[in-house]
């Protein structure tokens, strides 16, 4: 699975995605502009002693991302959708993409793929979540439906869960 953050702007939300994504052997997508430097003592803080595990990949553009990655399906995860993230039947190469922390994605990518738009359900009054919160939401189902294939292959995870 892939993780894809489309111009992150706050380091510690980026870091703690980044140990999200190493705990599970997902790749992690930064395209570019980023609004830190990857050396930032927050993200590196964020992301505690996981960077060693953590498979990061960082993009110019998104356009360089499609490129390199056109076999997989994408979905984008925004306030402005009505389809909920559960409808999505997840398979191991998705990209899950989302949007900086003050707007989300651009307008222009969401209508141009509009069928592969999704949101996580919540009250009208509120505006959105936090982007590692939403970020662990959405993998974790995902992860779910694909039956935590590292951890049931390690050994190492979920065998007492069942």
């Amino acid at each position: 699975m892939h993780i894809v953050m489309v111009e992150p702007e706050i380091p510690g939300n980026t870091g703690n995605i980044s140990r999200l994504c190493a705990a599970n052997h997902i790749t992690l997508h930064l395209v570019k502009p980023l609004g830190f430097s990857l050396e930032d003592k927050y993200l590196k803080r964020a992301g505690l002693d996981y960077w060693e595990l953590l498979d990061l990949e960082v993009h110019e553009n998104f356009a360089q991302l499609q490129e390199k990655y056109k076999a997989n399906r994408y979905f984008y995860l925004t306030t402005k959708s009505d389809k909920c993230y559960a409808d999505i039947r997840f398979q191991p190469d998705d990209m899950l993409v989302f949007g900086k922390e003050t707007k989300g994605l651009p307008e222009s990518l969401l209508k141009a793929n509009k069928e592969n738009c999704f949101r996580i359900p919540m009250i009208d009054e509120a505006r959105s979540l936090n982007l590692s919160n939403a970020v662990a939401v959405v993998s974790y189902e995902a992860l779910r439906q694909l039956d935590f294939p590292d951890l049931a292959k390690g050994g190492t995870g979920i065998e007492h869960l069942r």
